[in-house]
């Protein structure tokens, strides 16, 4: 490995680790109980993002959904609005890509239910449209944002917000992923009532 790479890698694994320090770990305590009171009132929880936060949304409803089994309470309802892709084309192709997440919404979300938006910038419109809706609607929200936390920032509930500088994607991404993988591991833990 070449000097440059390893300074490089150093550099990245110092900036990621003062990143995850930055988590407000008393958001992450009012975020799991979200989705334990998604959980327990039978409610339906939706993830939506863009990118590669289309696949971390995809990650979380997989690991909401199933991992989560373990601890014997009821199962988590949850679906990522990024996956049906027939759905999403028809919606972006018709309707405009910012109508794909909200309009899905508009078929099954009900007061009650819980939205979670992943988004690095925080400013995608199909992201500020579908909480937009949620909101009207009476569903709760959650933002797993970066950068300076964007339009969608001050539009959630409740915000999960790793502040880096604006383009700073894969760091950003990552601890997105860390957050994830948080949350699902506090839901495991929980005991059956």
């Amino acid at each position: 490995m070449s000097q440059s790479t390893r300074d490089t890698a150093r550099d990245y694994l110092q900036g990621f680790n003062e990143l995850l320090k930055g988590i407000d770990l008393d958001a992450v305590a009012r975020a799991a109980e979200m989705l334990r009171a998604a959980r327990d009132d039978g409610a339906n929880v939706y993830i939506a993002g863009n990118g590669g936060s289309a696949a971390t949304a995809t990650h979380f409803a997989n690991d909401l959904g199933k991992a989560t089994k373990r601890s014997g309470c009821a199962p988590i309802r949850v679906l990522s609005l990024s996956d049906n892709v027939s759905w999403l084309t028809a919606l972006a192709n018709d309707e405009g890509y910012e109508r794909v997440f909200s309009g899905q919404l508009e078929n099954f979300a009900k007061p009650g239910d819980l939205l979670i938006v992943i988004s690095a910038s925080g400013n995608s419109p199909n992201l500020v449209q579908a909480v937009d809706h949620a909101a009207r609607e009476g569903l709760s929200t959650l933002g797993i944002l970066g950068f300076d936390g964007g339009a969608l920032k001050d539009r959630v509930d409740e915000c999960l917000w790793l502040e880096t500088e604006v383009g700073l994607y894969g760091p950003v991404e990552s601890g997105h992923c860390v957050i994830c993988d948080i949350l699902t591991t506090c839901l495991m833990r929980d005991l059956p009532s």
